[in-house]
């Protein structure tokens, strides 16, 4: 990490502005926001709150229930941090160690390779270490296999690439303080309760009862290969372990992950990194998945359903075309409730089962889930018919609102226990806006007409709320979420606990559309943010408590909850700014080469080698990256608010050097609301040229539009679609509309 570069404002002074400094010097540079930048400000996500200190990472076959905690240094395997906020830990803890003098691996970061993904994004984690004068290597992952499954396997190759055999050690210790020994056969060991806790390679380790360790003494180019189960199994059913058996693991592994992959819609852009994360994303959602329930996080206090953050996973799965699984995971989502959050939950709820409507048309599923064969927490019948009936006969005959709830999920420091929340009358809106068109489509007109007349009602009150609500007398106004003056404007938001969660459930607000992300409300709410210390790195900024979980008080960014915001950026059409918001992400909000996140990060370095997050890995964190990504992409818009998606828009919003010479931009079987869409851009700015192949949806759009971004001040002066004369606008959109089936579009460029 080399830090700003000569002219860009130090940590220090980002952390006290109220500006998005970082942000606004990204604007500026050549060719726009980029990676390389973001990545060179301030080090690494690297550590947690743990006593193992590195980041763990979630390894498991999809939705299993027996997971995998490998420490990201290499350290260990199903380390225990023995934590209330790391409650659900799983397995014996086993530690790494190198050399004669037991150097436990990956512990000097100086020397330390790692931890990444192989090829880039599939869940095989490779590590390479220092010691002694020996590089010692590591490889982990967790079976798919169907017979492994159940037990949690994980599977590993420890090896010496280079140095000396004569002090090369790699010793694997269990944590027990119980006496252990081998079984009959040798290549397996035995807990105290008769279990088979691992399996090892014969022949190659050796096993120190005194020390309930493995023992390895490797040559230069030699490794060896080890099973360690996270729920011990009796020994009948245990597999025994070689290198023939290790390389066929791991090929059913990545042979797995990537059929999944395939299976669902691909965005191929120029950057790698870029491919390699929402690949990575998609793969770490399916391993948070679990009892067909979207979890928020895994091994600890987080791994459970969150109404916002869950279906945000779930509506990521399915525009990226996994959509047998989001249907899979919906039915839970609607059996969980919080108390005092009836009303925002049953919007979001709607809300997401309308999306996922507009995107299969799939009536059957719409009809499965009315109601669900079993009770909520709070005694209900869940389904959508109860949270419309909330929704259809909740709000007061006086404001037109719904009544006070909660500011958030959490208590929110120095707010009444109930306000009346714009959040919570937003997402009902959104909701029943939405599900109105669904219960129509499906022919339900009565109770669609109930649902569309009150969404009209409670929009009329919502707006009425916001103007008598809102402070102008800041610049640029405030627009609370509390109403009726329980909320004041933050003089910097990031100041204050509870200007942390204005800053994460305003963006709620804006998402919902209940003013338009055009609107004078809309430019408000952004202009407040971005001036009053809402956004650094075009990422949602924090306060960070002090004796909780964190090292120390300090101003960070939460930004999985930026989601909406980007989105906003996006249909906006503020390309820049949004690609400020995406790679800001993608180099701060994620671990490096792994990329995972957990619910916060600090943006003052632990050391010279990494900043803390909150109990990773998140859900919700890889659908925000997730979605930006399709949203620069592929967008399916309502441009006449009234709820049906009219225009679609392709390549809109991507970086400008995704189309320098020679470059291309993919995309494949991306659902949209009028159906699946295919497109190709090719540059050939050498020539004089851009090209793309487009493939309509099977529901035309009433206006299809391509865009293409070039470098370095090009624009289009012409193009054509099989000879015929298209329009182009601004130089780089051209309109498609009308045109069916695969057009071939060809392009002229100039200066």
């Amino acid at each position: 990490m080399s830090g700003p570069p000569r002219g860009v404002a130090t940590l220090d002074e980002v952390i006290k502005s109220n500006h998005d400094l970082w942000g606004d010097a990204a604007l500026k540079q050549p060719g726009g926001p980029s990676y390389e930048f973001f990545a060179s400000l301030v080090p690494q996500l690297r550590y947690v709150d743990a006593p193992f200190r590195h980041y763990p990472i979630t390894l498991s076959a999809p939705g299993a229930s027996e997971k995998v905690r490998f420490v990201s240094n290499g350290s260990q395997i199903n380390a225990l941090a023995r934590q209330p906020n790391w409650v659900g830990e799983t397995g014996i803890p086993t530690t790494f160690r190198v050399g004669y003098d037991l150097k436990t691996f990956g512990d000097d970061m100086a020397k330390l390779q790692g931890p990444v993904y192989e090829q880039g994004y599939l869940p095989v984690v490779e590590n390479r270490y220092e010691h002694g004068g020996n590089v010692y290597t590591q490889e982990a992952f967790a079976s798919v296999d169907p017979k492994l499954v159940a037990d949690g396997v994980a599977l590993v190759r420890m090896g010496l690439a280079s140095g000396k055999a004569d002090n090369a050690k790699v010793e694997v210790q269990f944590e027990s303080p119980k006496p252990m020994r081998l079984s009959e056969g040798k290549y397996m060991v035995i807990d105290a309760d008769g279990k088979v806790i691992a399996a090892f390679e014969a022949g190659k380790w050796s096993f120190n009862n005194a020390r309930t360790t493995l023992n390895f003494y490797p040559k230069p180019g030699e490794s060896a290969v080890l099973a360690i189960y996270t729920k011990p199994v009796d020994e009948k059913d245990a597999t025994k372990i070689d290198a023939k058996v290790y390389d066929a693991q791991h090929q059913q592994c990545v042979d797995s992950w990537n059929k999944i992959l395939t299976s669902g819609a691909t965005f191929q852009t120029p950057e790698k990194r870029v491919n390699d994360a929402w690949r990575a994303n998609e793969i770490g959602n399916f391993m948070l998945i679990e009892n067909k329930e979207m979890r928020y996080s895994q091994g600890n206090q987080y791994a459970k359903q969150y109404v916002n953050e869950g279906g945000d996973a779930i509506r990521a799965m399915a525009m990226f075309g996994q959509i047998d699984s989001a249907k899979e995971l919906m039915p839970n989502m609607f059996i969980y409730t919080r108390k005092n959050l009836e009303t925002h939950q049953a919007g979001l709820k709607l809300q997401m089962l309308s999306h996922i409507y507009f995107l299969t048309r799939d009536k059957q599923l719409v009809n499965s889930l009315r109601t669900l064969n079993t009770k909520d927490t709070s005694g209900r019948t869940p389904g959508w018919q109860t949270e419309i009936d909330v929704l259809l006969n909740g709000r007061e005959k006086d404001s037109g609102l719904y009544p006070a709830e909660k500011y958030a999920g959490d208590p929110v420091p120095g707010m009444p226990d109930k306000v009346y929340s714009l959040n919570s009358n937003c997402s009902a809106w959104r909701g029943m806006r939405d599900f109105a068109i669904v219960l129509d489509d499906i022919g339900e007109h009565d109770l669609a007409q109930k649902a569309s007349t009150n969404a009209a009602e409670l929009r009329k009150a919502i707006l009425a709320a916001i103007d008598k609500s809102i402070d102008r007398s800041t610049n640029p106004p405030f627009v609370p979420v509390a109403l009726f003056g329980a909320e004041k404007a933050y003089d910097t938001i990031v100041n204050y606990r509870s200007g942390s969660y204005y800053n994460i459930i305003m963006k709620l607000v804006l998402g919902s559309g209940a003013f338009p992300v055009n609107s004078k409300y809309a430019d408000d709410v952004i202009g407040y943010m971005r001036e009053h210390g809402g956004v650094c790195m075009g990422l949602n900024r924090n306060l960070n408590a002090s004796g909780t979980w964190w090292v120390k008080e300090e101003k960070g960014i939460n930004d999985l909850y930026n989601l909406r915001y980007a989105l906003a950026e996006i249909e906006r059409d503020d390309v820049d700014h949004a690609l400020v918001s995406f790679y800001g992400k993608l180099a701060q909000g994620f671990t490096k080469d792994t990329y995972i996140d957990g619910e916060g990060a600090s943006l003052e370095p632990v050391d010279q080698w990494g900043r803390q997050t909150y109990l990773p890995p998140n859900s919700a964190a890889n659908a925000c990256y997730m979605q930006t990504l399709r949203y620069l992409l592929v967008q399916d818009y309502d441009t006449n608010d009234d709820g049906k998606a009219d225009t679609l828009r392709l390549a809109f919003a991507t970086p400008r050097a995704w189309l320098k010479d020679g470059q291309s931009i993919k995309v494949a079987n991306a659902p949209t609301q009028f159906g699946p869409v295919s497109y190709e851009i090719e540059s050939q700015i050498a020539k004089g040229g851009v090209s793309a192949s487009v493939t309509v949806p099977e529901h035309t759009p009433g206006r299809l539009l391509i865009r293409f971004r070039l470098p370095d001040n090009r624009k289009l002066t012409s193009a054509t679609a099989d000879g015929k004369e298209l329009n182009v606008s601004n130089g780089e959109t051209v309109d498609l509309t009308g045109l069916k089936g695969t057009i071939q579009v060809q392009a002229k460029v100039g200066k």
